[in-house]
């Protein structure tokens, strides 16, 4: 007999063990995913608070004329991917996605998808990990964004796209491209009211002021929106991994069966010919 059953029953022990790790895998995904979404409200309450504001304050500052030249601006994107494994194809849709955007450098967030995009040829001018909880996202867009400000300050980053993907609805996720830099005055809400607020700043600094904080909001946003995702991607990756481990239980218990089954049938074989021998051997 070329199987055992305790070598059957060995096997469907690992199996299920694995099990309860990829089940508690994708129970904490799905709890990270859920916070982020939730955390998300409130961020975006925040964002169109300071969009609001910057409404308001626009009339205020002297308009600039648009810049002269017929050069291109030098671009970068902020790539959000994958921290972890287990994702599925999370990073690689991502990574495709970035074919769409006019050759930029990239500052990528995201470990394991960092990887995978030095095995694509893409260099990254700047790369941080995501964090593991949403607690630090704030911080790492203050890392975000002073990037950025370097890159602005030395001249290399002169338009500034973000590229996350985001959770639809049914779970379907879908990368999201938006541009950030250069500021569109155009983009904001017009002033709510003729009365002109009461400042404590000159309403360039103020403007200034509320630009850059509506930066990390954006930040903030794209950063929440990416942690959910990759939660998502892992999530549904995990149930599927489920569903396989469920059928290999189910072949590995149908295989034990038979075994089984064998091994009854050859111990009743041996008796009975131990039996007959017994008999034999009677005068």
């Amino acid at each position: 007999m070329t199987e055992r059953l305790a070598d059957i029953s060995a096997r469907i022990d690992g199996v299920q063990k694995l099990g309860s790790v990829v089940n508690a895998m994708r129970g904490i995904a799905a709890a990270r995913s859920l916070q982020a979404q939730a955390e998300l409200a409130a961020v975006d309450s925040y964002a169109e608070t300071i969009r609001r504001a910057i409404g308001r304050i626009l009339p205020m500052v002297p308009a600039r004329g648009a810049a002269g030249g017929s050069q291109p601006l030098r671009r970068a994107a902020v790539v959000f991917l994958a921290e972890e494994g287990f994702a599925g194809n999370f990073s690689e849709n991502m990574l495709d996605a970035i074919g769409g955007l006019p050759s930029p450098d990239l500052l990528l967030v995201g470990t394991r998808g960092g990887v995978l995009a030095r095995e694509r040829g893409l260099a990254a001018r700047w790369q941080v990990a995501m964090p593991s909880r949403t607690q630090a996202i704030p911080r790492l867009a203050d890392d975000l964004a002073a990037a950025v400000y370097q890159g602005v300050a030395d001249g290399s980053i002169e338009a500034l796209d973000v590229l996350h993907a985001t959770v639809r609805r049914g779970g379907s996720i879908e990368p999201i491209r938006l541009p950030l830099l250069p500021f569109d005055p155009a983009a904001m809400p017009g002033p709510a009211g003729r009365a002109e607020p009461m400042l404590q700043l000159t309403p360039s600094a103020l403007l200034a002021g509320l630009a850059a904080e509506y930066l990390h909001a954006q930040l903030c946003q794209a950063a929440l929106h990416a942690f959910a995702a990759e939660n998502q991607a892992r999530m549904q990756a995990m149930a599927g991994t489920r569903g396989q481990i469920e059928r290999m239980v189910e072949a590995l218990q149908a295989r034990q069966r038979i075994v089984r089954q064998e091994e009854i049938t050859a111990e009743i074989i041996e008796l009975a010919a131990g039996e007959a021998a017994n008999r034999g051997t009677l005068p």
